[in-house]
């Protein structure tokens, strides 16, 4: 089973690839593996996403889309698969059960988060395991340090409880985080793998190499214009709130000070805010800020 959320909250479940019968059996399979595991597992994992959605900056008001910025553009999930999970028991010698599946394997939950920005998935990643509810066991920055094929992406670790009908049990899940261009190339990657069993050649992999390094300078390209804008639409709400303030000083001064007076100060400030210095429209602000604070002294006399 994947579970897909998007950013604003809308969450698909979807069973996997086969359909008809064989899916039949998939589910069967599933559950006859997992028990009543399984449901506090799927419970587990959505809880999760619904946690990463909830990071701020991250909530958009009811199931609409907007244009603004969000540091998390959507989750996966997924409970390993029985096959996959037996194959991962024998290759490291462990019993071939559920039990053993969840105190030794760390991925039976796979979440995995995609960002908008790389600084995104660090910060994402930090609030996470300041959270509780989280038993952070181990985590890996391959962005940081890609692996030698050029795969990035930052993984942790976490253990949580799973709460079932007369105990709990602890399960572990791994977090994958990345951005949307790293996790392009790894989708790419992942299915070269599976078409060439693993034995991609030689001239595809330093292609690949090459692939991962473009991304890198996308990503840290793509990150640079972000900041450069958001630095752009702090300093514009910065010098729009400083006018504000100095339009409602120079309104209020129109009721208590001589108005010729008045109108010498708003000369002043047009000059001012014409020049585009901020720093000298802040002083001006603050000069102002001490001259309706005389008059409201001399009201208050």
């Amino acid at each position: 089973m994947n579970a897909e959320t998007n950013a604003g909250g809308n969450t698909k479940t979807n069973t996997e690839t086969n359909t008809g019968t064989n899916a039949d059996l998939d589910r069967a399979d599933t559950n006859s593996f997992y028990g009543d595991r399984l449901s506090a597992m799927q419970a587990t994992a959505e809880q999760l996403t619904k946690i990463i959605e909830s990071y701020p900056g991250n909530t958009r008001p009811g199931n609409q889309s907007d244009n603004k910025y969000h540091p998390v553009l959507y989750c996966t999930s997924r409970i390993k698969s029985p096959e996959s999970m037996k194959n991962k028991l024998k290759k490291h010698g462990y019993p071939l059960t559920c039990e053993s599946a969840l105190t030794n394997v760390r991925d039976a939950i796979g979440i995995r988060a995609i960002c908008s920005f790389s600084d995104d998935v660090f910060a994402l990643a930090r609030w996470l395991c300041e959270r509780p509810e989280f038993n952070v066991i181990n985590q890996k920055d391959y962005i940081s340090y890609p692996k030698p094929n050029g795969y990035r992406s930052l993984h942790l670790i976490l253990e949580v409880p799973i709460f079932l009908a007369e105990r709990t049990q602890p399960v572990r899940i791994e977090l994958q985080i990345r951005t949307m261009a790293m996790n392009f190339w790894a989708t790419i990657e992942h299915s070269l793998q599976y078409k060439y069993r693993e034995s991609i050649p030689e001239h595809i992999r330093v292609r690949l190499s090459s692939a991962a390094e473009a991304i890198l300078r996308l990503d840290e390209e793509m990150s640079s214009i972000h900041e450069e804008i958001m630095d752009a639409q702090n300093s514009f709400t910065y010098k729009a709130n400083i006018v504000n303030d100095i339009l409602i000083n120079i309104q209020n001064l129109y009721k208590v000070a001589n108005k010729r007076d008045v109108v010498k100060i708003q000369d002043e400030f047009f000059r001012i805010y014409q020049e585009n210095d901020l720093e000298h429209l802040l002083a001006f602000s603050r000069h102002l800020d001490k001259i309706a604070e005389g008059y409201r002294a001399q009201s208050v006399d």
